[in-house]
């Protein structure tokens, strides 16, 4: 008998201890309390999935409307100029940096102990969609980051072109003649809304500049081209102003395509599909027009 209650008793402690297990692997982490952002990219991700009372500061770069989708936005909120002083005056749990961001701030950062999470630019609307749940996980909020996501998908078929149709060869002409190549994001945003990007003709692998010179000798369909800086001119913007490119009116259609556009992913992808899909029923309108 005694044998028997010694071994119910085993089996009952196994029990108990095999419930235990699941317990504890359910233990979910806290979500961040105070999440600092060193990078625009992320800028945007963050302020689109996290509460905002998580966000103790984004990256002054969003403020400015020229280079952000959020500048609005931006200005509502704390900011640092992304050193390593500021970022732990803040004492923040969670920091979120792009590789593109100061190494030495980055560096100084994990040295103190602060929890660090670093993101590259996404090359890709995959990657972008992956990046958008990751930072969504980080701050606890993953059933917003999949809501964001559904958005980007939406866009992404609201802007195809209706099938069949040719993609119109097309360049991204930006401030100093500034191109986007293959591999790139906004090149396949561009061949998923319906244009071809031929800025390889012009010898553009990446990112470079085509030369005007280029430009005006082998014109694309269209050119989505960048708009000038707010203000006086500058050097930068002397490409896009120059009354040469009047001369392509013939053949190529400007769409404009703006610059805070260029670079992101995430929800700025929204924007960029619906830039994307103007330029091209607007092109397609122009040469019918044409045409008659």
């Amino acid at each position: 008998m005694t044998d028997v209650v010694t071994r119910r008793a085993a089996a009952v402690g196994l029990l108990l201890g095999g419930l235990g297990t699941p317990a504890q692997a359910m233990t979910v982490t806290p979500a961040p309390r105070r999440v600092v952002s060193i990078g625009s990219c992320l800028d945007v991700v963050l302020t689109a999935v996290a509460d905002r009372g998580q966000i103790a500061a984004i990256s002054h770069f969003s403020r400015d409307p020229d280079t952000s989708t959020i500048a609005d936005l931006a200005r509502t909120l704390p900011y640092t100029r992304e050193t390593a002083e500021e970022v732990l005056a803040l004492e923040p749990d969670l920091v979120l940096a792009s590789r593109r961001s100061g190494l030495q701030t980055r560096m100084a950062l994990k040295a103190m102990g602060l929890r660090v999470k670093e993101f590259g630019v996404p090359e890709s609307v995959t990657a972008s969609l992956k990046q958008v749940r990751q930072v969504s996980a980080l701050v606890g909020r993953e059933a917003r980051g999949e809501m964001v996501a559904a958005r980007i998908q939406r866009a992404l078929v609201e802007a195809a072109p209706r099938p069949g149709q040719r993609p119109l060869k097309a360049v991204v002409y930006q401030n100093n003649g500034l191109a986007a190549g293959h591999g790139t994001l906004v090149s396949e945003m561009m061949e998923r809304c319906g244009f071809e990007n031929v800025a390889g003709r012009y010898g553009l692998k990446k990112w470079g500049a085509i030369p005007l010179e280029r430009l005006l000798a082998d014109p694309p369909e269209v050119l989505l081209a960048g708009e000038a800086w707010r203000g006086a001119p500058t050097w930068a913007d002397r490409v896009i102003r120059h009354p040469a490119l009047v001369s392509l009116e013939p053949s190529t259609f400007r769409a404009s395509f703006h610059q805070r556009l260029l670079y992101c992913g995430g929800p700025v992808l929204i924007q960029t599909a619906a830039a994307l899909k103007k330029a091209r029923e607007d092109a397609w309108a122009w040469r019918g027009a044409r045409a008659s």
